[in-house]
């Protein structure tokens, strides 16, 4: 993840936060190159999301490395939705699982979030409350790599790398990613160039 990584390392901790069975993936990471279908894969996603959840839905972004033209990725669609508060699964979980989104991971101790997959597309939909820290993080780390190829081919050649390894859990993987992300991050923070 970002600047605050959550706290699920092991496999125990792991299948704490998962609902349902953990599956271990016990293998490299897949990634591909920048593939221009993503945007709209997401705008589905996000005129779906709305139709479910209507003014519930506070927000909706694309984020992760599938929102940046030209980085290599893993071909899953990250979104954030943003609602007034995650830990009130009730007032969105079940329209959002009427509609075939699947609660896989829940963490309260982590910005209270929530994440789902989807019906059809191979999407992790992000859930957070109303002025978490972690959407802007997720949201400038985005805007600078947009902005800014030379972190883009560094944070790549990085994701590349760790991705030869063999992995037994994908969030292994992330983690892995941390210090680069916050090398970045620290760049992106100080750079007069940003506007929020």
């Amino acid at each position: 993840m970002f600047d605050n990584t959550p706290i699920t390392t092991t496999g125990h901790e792991l299948q704490k936060n998962t609902v349902g069975e953990i599956k271990s993936h016990n293998a490299v990471i897949t990634l591909v190159e920048y593939d221009s279908s993503w945007p709209e894969l997401f705008d589905k996603e996000l005129n779906r999301i709305y139709s479910v959840l209507g003014s519930k839905a506070l927000q909706i972004e694309h984020v992760g490395s599938t929102s940046v033209p030209g980085l290599c990725a893993k071909p899953i669609i990250d979104i954030v939705l943003v609602v007034n508060d995650s830990s009130d699964e009730l007032s969105y979980a079940p329209d959002l699982e009427l509609s075939g989104y699947t609660l896989r991971i829940r963490e309260p101790e982590w910005f209270e979030h929530r994440m789902f997959k989807g019906p059809d597309t191979d999407i992790n939909l992000h859930v957070f409350s109303s002025g978490t820290s972690e959407i802007d993080r997720m949201l400038r780390f985005r805007d600078w790599l947009r902005i800014n190829c030379i972190d883009r081919d560094k944070y790549a050649q990085v994701k590349r790398n760790l991705a030869k390894n063999r992995w037994r859990h994908v969030q292994h993987y992330a983690n892995a990613k941390t210090s680069i992300v916050q090398e970045i991050m620290e760049r992106a923070n100080t750079n007069n160039t940003y506007k929020d």
